[in-house]
């Protein structure tokens, strides 16, 4: 973790962090001082995410949640109003990459589960978090994208659409939002990083030729404490 703690006192929600880019930001953002809530569906691996933050001398909290469940979203919503009375960092690091392969030949259900989680999900996920937004003074809402949302490629339709409308999701919230306060948003693209989602796409890569979460996590939880223009993009590169 890191030693500043130039994030002391605010409070960061990250969907995902059961695992892989979420765990590793989830960290980070503990590291500087944040109370992080873990959202994700395996309630195991949120709990060995906050044993490592509290380990570390970190503040962290478990709320599991299926993004697919919108009711659920309100609920957690509801939950860290009670408990919070702002909301200063949202990291929306989760995201369903279904099996790669012709337009022609999408599965429905894999599908209509990625528009689910990496659209509808976010839509819920800033509609009954935004009055705790407006309430941190200092907000940042920071979507994980992929270059497939700009960049079209063959195979990668049904998770790549669901991007590009992720990414005009957050840029239109953005722009609704500009003058109403002090909300940035902003979208990182990781790049190839050493994650379940990268082996199953392309499972014949060796592990060790990419980045590890953390590099992207320490990069997030950074760019939180930043006084960046609002729509801000950025691709996290290897490491020199």
């Amino acid at each position: 973790m890191a030693n500043s703690k130039s994030l002391e006192g605010r409070v960061a929600l990250v969907t995902g962090a059961s695992r892989g880019i979420g765990a590793a930001t989830a960290i980070a953002l503990a590291g500087r001082g944040a109370h992080v809530i873990l959202t994700g569906r395996e309630v195991r691996a949120l709990e060995s995410v906050e044993d490592t933050i509290h380990d570390a001398g970190g503040s962290a909290t478990i709320a599991p949640l299926d993004l697919s469940e919108q009711d659920g979203i309100a609920r957690l919503a509801a939950a860290v109003a009670g408990r919070w009375d702002k909301l200063d960092i949202l990291v929306i690091s989760a995201a369903y990459l279904p099996t790669l392969t012709p337009v022609t030949q999408i599965d429905p259900k894999q599908f209509a589960q990625a528009v689910t989680t990496n659209l509808l999900a976010t839509q819920a996920l800033i509609a009954a978090f935004d009055p705790l937004l407006k309430r941190s003074g200092q907000a940042r809402v920071i979507g994980l994208t992929s270059s497939v949302g700009s960049e079209p490629r063959a195979f990668w339709a049904a998770y790549g659409s669901t991007k590009a409308a992720f990414e005009s999701l957050l840029d239109s919230y953005a722009e609704e939002v500009r003058k109403l306060g002090d909300i940035r948003v902003a979208i990182v693209d990781p790049g190839a990083t050493r994650t379940a989602m990268r082996a199953k796409a392309y499972p014949g890569e060796d592990p060790a030729t990419v980045k590890e979460p953390a590099v992207v996590g320490e990069r997030i939880a950074a760019l939180a404490g930043e006084d960046f223009p609002t729509r801000h993009r950025e691709r996290v590169e290897n490491p020199a």
